[in-house]
């Protein structure tokens, strides 16, 4: 049996008991980085397993050894450097092998750095689109900055520091410069950090802060654009809310919550223009 095993995505105590049974009793372990994850199988008192370097550029071959694994009756854990295998990462394809050899996998559930920075970003979480990370450079990755110009809801991203204030800029020039932007950076670490900005507030301020650490990025969809109310519409609307029988201060307060209106000047006015029909 093959167990895709959800590791921490930062604190080593976020691991679930029920990954720590699986990764003892499992014959191999298949693993980004065989230094990383010996690192978690020390911290949790695990020693003398069998780990198999599984990743994006080795996934093919060494996917057809541990095909071989499975097939021999052996119980093969995998696992990412952190998080959830197949989020970002080739577990994805071993799953889908499994598949195509009917090959019996399960998923021990654990820790997402997207879905944690979600619910911290305090972005609406109903309905979210997970982009991941981009392509780093080049017209695939500008082609996919302008699809997400077309998403509706709150979207995730992951980026390096290095790429960061680009990812920034970028984002900007697609038309997300007032969106709202939650950089999620250092999740579950001792430093972990929560920075909230508009896009172009976000772009000022690493222009002299230095990007440090992995970030989960978590944008609001392309906003509307700016609706302005004429003085004909201005004119009409404070006459159905008077109608209605709404004060000058309720009527000013909802015309003053369209783009560029200040609650003062739209009280002034709202005041003149029911004065000037009395």
């Amino acid at each position: 049996m093959l167990y895709l095993t959800g590791t921490p995505i930062g604190n080593p105590d976020d691991i679930s008991l029920r990954a720590v049974e699986i990764l003892r009793n499992a014959d191999y372990i298949a693993c980004e980085d065989t230094r990383v994850t010996g690192i978690l199988l020390k911290r949790i008192g695990i020693t003398g397993k069998k780990l198999i370097s599984y990743h994006e550029h080795n996934k093919a071959s060494k996917g057809q050894e541990i095909a071989g694994l499975l097939r021999k009756g052996f119980d093969v854990a995998q696992v990412s450097d952190a998080g959830m295998p197949g989020i970002s990462d080739p577990g994805a394809d071993l799953a889908a092998l499994c598949i195509q050899e009917e090959l019996d996998f399960t998923v021990i559930p654990g820790p997402t750095a997207a879905m944690t920075a979600l619910v911290m970003s305090g972005f609406p979480a109903g309905h979210f689109y997970y982009e991941g990370f981009l392509p780093s450079s080049g017209s695939e990755r500008k082609n996919r900055i302008s699809l997400l110009r077309n998403i509706s809801e709150t979207i995730i991203l992951y980026e390096a520091p290095h790429r960061l204030s680009r990812l920034l800029e970028e984002l900007s020039k697609a038309g997300f410069g007032r969106s709202r932007i939650a950089l999620c950076r250092e999740l579950t670490k001792k430093y972990e950090e929560v920075l909230r900005f508009t896009v172009d507030e976000a772009v000022l301020y690493y222009e002299i802060n230095e990007p440090r650490g992995e970030f989960v990025v978590c944008l609001e969809p392309l906003p509307g654009p700016e609706v302005s109310l004429s003085d004909d519409d201005i004119k009409a609307m404070t006459r159905e809310l008077r109608d209605d029988g709404l004060s000058v201060k309720e009527i000013a307060g909802i015309l003053s919550d369209k783009p560029g209106k200040s609650k003062k000047i739209m009280y002034d006015k709202v005041l003149n223009l029911l004065k000037s029909n009395e």
